[in-house]
């Protein structure tokens, strides 16, 4: 069978940067079996022959209504895949969907008849919310950084902005590269759309989140973005965890060395 990719070279760039990055999850140990999502729009890179495309699925909703998707297509991990084979065959461990005109449910297109993530409501919420906020991010990566995790089981880090503050004073680049800081999405069924919507409101000011005793949820610009900062964020709790290890309290950095930071990084 022809792939939709075939003589679509930005489509088949984003495609493989969505496996270059499942590649990274999982030498992390951030993508255990099937763990992890990501979703990318691909809506600008969608020509007049994909859209008259015949579906391959009956219609299936997805348990929210977002209007601003209507008619928006979107790559998406498969259910049930692991990262390791989307890394390796990403069409074959992930699939097109179109979103339907009512804008609560979708139709996959191409190539094979995967269904998409399980937490297919949170992502969409959270592309609903990007095309919102008109910030022309394309790119949602949800994963399971192992300190970041464990981090969330102490409810002394998950009062607003502790450790966004504990993180950025760790090293000088997750200051730099993740500005917005670390918002704190309180334990909620995986895949509800009670999580979906928490996640939504975290990202009106945050573009990382961190879902309690589950996982990390990043947007961005592109899925590499988005994976940088989780990256940046989960580096700094290696080394806090490391100083922890060593049998001290890292010291961090100060305030005003913060401050400095985002002066010269006009950040």
């Amino acid at each position: 069978m022809k792939s939709i990719l075939e003589n679509r070279p930005e489509l088949t760039r984003r495609v493989e940067e969505v496996a270059e990055v499942a590649g990274y999850l999982w030498q992390k140990g951030w993508a255990e079996r099937n763990g992890g999502n990501i979703t990318i729009n691909i809506t600008a890179c969608v020509d007049d022959d994909i859209r008259r495309m015949p579906p391959i699925s009956d219609p299936i909703p997805f348990g929210m209504t977002l209007p601003r998707l209507k008619g928006c297509y979107f790559f998406c991990k498969g259910t049930n895949r692991r990262m390791r084979d989307l890394a390796r065959r990403p069409m074959e461990n992930g699939s097109v969907i179109r979103i339907l005109d009512d804008g609560a449910s979708y139709e996959i297109v191409a190539d094979e008849p995967v269904r998409p993530t399980s937490e297919l409501a949170s992502h969409l919420a959270m592309h609903e919310q990007m095309i919102a906020s008109g910030n022309g991010y394309t790119a949602a990566i949800h994963t399971h950084p192992i300190n970041l995790v464990a981090m969330s089981h102490n409810r002394a880090f998950l009062g607003k902005d502790t450790l966004t503050r504990l993180l950025w004073s760790m090293i000088p680049e997750t200051r730099a590269f993740c500005p917005k800081g670390l918002g704190i999405v309180p334990y909620a069924m995986p895949s509800s759309v009670e999580l979906a919507r928490a996640t939504v409101r975290e990202l009106a000011e945050y573009d990382v989140v961190l879902w309690e005793k589950h996982g990390v949820c990043a947007v961005g610009p592109d899925v590499m973005q988005a994976f940088d900062q989780i990256d940046v964020l989960a580096k700094s709790a290696d080394i806090y965890l490391s100083a922890r290890a060593m049998g001290f309290e890292p010291e961090g950095m100060t305030d005003a060395q913060m401050d400095e930071l985002k002066e010269a990084f006009g950040l």
